[in-house]
């Protein structure tokens, strides 16, 4: 039988592996994108950029939450299997993204709607910890500059809805368990958003 430093490391793996499976709805809808648009390349490649600054913070914010949920046994793996399925994280579509036949004002309101969602779900966040506070502070700000990319490029086209959007309730998390398992699952569903945008994006710079 496997001794408390060896199930430590097990542990963590499981969680890891927990909040992979979570988040495997967006890599079913990865289906063929349909042909490349004539977007602005430089508009194009300031959104890889700010995608992948987002992601770095994602990456960074889930590493620190699995650390201390393993570190102080906060987390624990059938509690969050159960929390997943009751917390109702809204889940982002990027259906007008990834379809055959490309929707590009569709896609570029899905991206910002998806940011704008993640924008509330953190905010939820507020106050998980002081260690962890600078982390979601840099990473809300980062979404908060690559929404704002995405709407002032829906404004050039002329694509922009007469109104910022309204953001809808986000989950209750009024205690630091259900904000630690809540950040997880967020940071989670985020990394793999950002995925599928990244892989929109790469496509969509193709000459």
């Amino acid at each position: 039988m496997a001794g408390p430093a060896a199930q430590s490391p097990m542990k963590l793996v499981a969680l890891q592996l927990l909040l992979w499976h979570s988040a495997l709805w967006t890599a079913q809808e990865a289906t063929p994108l349909g042909p490349a648009s004539s977007l602005p390349q430089s508009f194009l490649l300031k959104c890889l950029e700010q995608a992948r600054k987002v992601q770095g913070d994602g990456t960074e914010l889930q590493e620190k939450l699995v650390s201390e949920c393993a570190t102080y046994k906060m987390c624990h793996l059938e509690e969050m299997v159960l929390f997943r399925h009751s917390l109702g994280i809204p889940q982002v579509s990027l259906s007008s993204c990834s379809s055959q036949a490309l929707q590009l004002t569709g896609c570029l309101r899905q991206l910002h709607s998806g940011l704008f969602l993640y924008q509330g779900l953190l905010q939820t966040l507020e106050g998980i910890s002081p260690e962890l506070a600078p982390t979601l502070d840099m990473l809300r700000l980062d979404i908060a500059d690559f929404a704002t990319t995405i709407w002032q490029q829906m404004e050039e086209l002329g694509t922009a809805p007469a109104l910022q959007p309204t953001r809808g309730a986000t989950p209750a998390l009024p205690s630091a368990f259900q904000r630690r398992v809540g950040g997880l699952l967020v940071a989670s569903h985020l990394q793999s958003f950002l995925e599928l945008v990244h892989r929109v994006l790469r496509h969509l710079a193709q000459p």
